[in-house]
């Protein structure tokens, strides 16, 4: 099962996406408020579910609406993707993958592990 651990940072609050086995799938942005940070929860788990996905690996790829998890190879030729809402807004980005099979699984997890996520709050 997966769950959503909560941190306090030194401008707000954030999350990650924790997956059963104790990896970060996805790190969320940083909210000012705790009514955000719910609302950033619940947008992860409601539209990871129903998302397609958007591969910006490839040449002329299909553009799909939000929402959508966009795929994509960073600076540093790493794999990631970063689930957008229905309004655009970013709210999950992930890790960087060497190959773009293991980016694909962060996108399955995502889905598997928001929809029975439990939140958690990190004791500092």
């Amino acid at each position: 099962m997966g769950k959503f651990v909560v941190k306090e940072v030194k401008t707000g609050t954030r999350f990650n996406l924790v997956a059963g086995n104790g990896e970060v799938i996805g790190v969320s942005e940083v909210y000012a408020s705790r009514s955000g940070l719910r609302n950033g929860i619940k947008s992860v788990i409601k539209n990871s579910r129903i998302a397609n996905v958007e591969d910006q690996t490839v040449e002329g790829y299909e553009k799909v609406k939000n929402p959508k998890f966009e795929m994509y190879v960073d600076k540093s030729g790493e794999y990631r993707f970063r689930l957008k809402a229905r309004n655009g807004e970013i709210i999950l980005a992930s890790e960087g993958y060497s190959q773009k099979a293991g980016c694909k699984n962060g996108i399955e997890s995502v889905r598997k592990n928001a929809a029975d996520g439990v939140i958690e709050k990190v004791k500092e």
